[in-house]
């Protein structure tokens, strides 16, 4: 058991790329907290959603985890979700723009930058504009690098690899900004759609995993090596099914009872304003001010 856990796969890329993002973030701020005396609970909330989906999507590479997703597939399973699912969906919610921003401005530019107002907000608009779109093309993206034949490239090039870490990981960010947003950038759709897109994307991974689940062929030929001495490639398959299907639901679900949540607290919102006008709109005396015979 021991064993499992001494096998560190080498990413000096991701490690390259998870200092400098950090880096970056924890000097933005720095210097957030200098502009503004000091940081909200808020935004230190944020500050460590965003570090610890960073971490994570580093972990799922150089961990253990990335070193036995070579070797199994519901280890790689395990690796996608927690990489191009939690994660990303982790720094989403962690909204590190106006940090991020902080730290490659200029020191003699950042004057009046604490207050927000200086995110470029109507400049990435326009990936919230079409939220169909983008969700049918993240998880065109997910499910697209599970083909075998894209996976063995994966496995065989390092070029490859890294597009497909790199898409999965844009798709993931994407893919979350289309349902909960990352302030100050707020979903266009309705709480009432997106739960339709996150329905929609619970049966695409649902038919991914009901394929390797009742597949009766191996459809990855590269992972026969020499581990498989005690489970077979099919059943490794099978497992990877069951992983991505039943993985795939925790965080899917929280964010459909969250837009339900929002959806009947927004109609309950709107029938008590319309109640409250109703009651405080005059109405009209249903007997004739004048006097006469009625």
């Amino acid at each position: 058991m021991a064993g499992v856990f001494t096998h560190w796969s080498e990413s000096w890329s991701a490690l390259a790329c998870y200092l400098v993002v950090a880096v970056a973030h924890l000097a933005g701020l720095q210097r957030l907290a200098v502009q503004s005396g000091g940081l909200s609970r808020p935004l230190r909330r944020e500050a460590l959603a965003f570090q610890g989906g960073l971490l994570l999507a580093l972990l799922a590479l150089v961990s253990p985890v990335g070193y036995w997703s070579g070797i199994y597939l519901w280890v790689r399973a395990l690796q996608f979700i927690a990489f191009a699912v939690i994660a990303t969906g982790l720094m989403v919610l962690g909204a590190p723009w106006r940090e991020l921003r902080l730290a490659a401005a200029p020191h003699g530019n950042v004057a009046g930058q604490a207050d927000g107002a200086d995110v470029p907000a109507k400049d990435a608009k326009w990936l919230l504009r079409w939220p169909v779109a983008v969700i049918v093309a993240a998880n065109v993206v997910w499910l697209g690098w599970q083909v075998p034949a894209l996976l063995d490239a994966a496995d065989r090039s390092a070029a490859v690899a890294l597009a497909y870490h790199v898409t999965c990981l844009a798709a993931g960010m994407l893919f979350w900004l289309q349902l909960i947003g990352s302030r100050p950038l707020s979903p266009t759709a309705r709480p009432l759609r997106r739960v339709a897109l996150v329905v929609g994307s619970v049966g695409a991974t649902t038919i991914l995993g009901m394929v390797l689940v009742f597949g009766s062929g191996v459809l990855y030929p590269v992972y026969h090596n020499q581990w498989h001495h005690v489970m077979t490639v099919l059943d490794d398959q099978q497992l990877s099914g069951a992983v991505f299907w039943m993985g795939m639901l925790p965080p899917l679900i929280t964010v459909a009872v969250a837009l339900m949540l929002r959806w009947m607290n927004e109609e309950e919102s709107a029938e008590l304003s319309a109640g409250l006008d109703r009651l405080l709109t005059p109405r009209k005396n249903a007997w004739s001010a004048r006097p006469g015979i009625r």
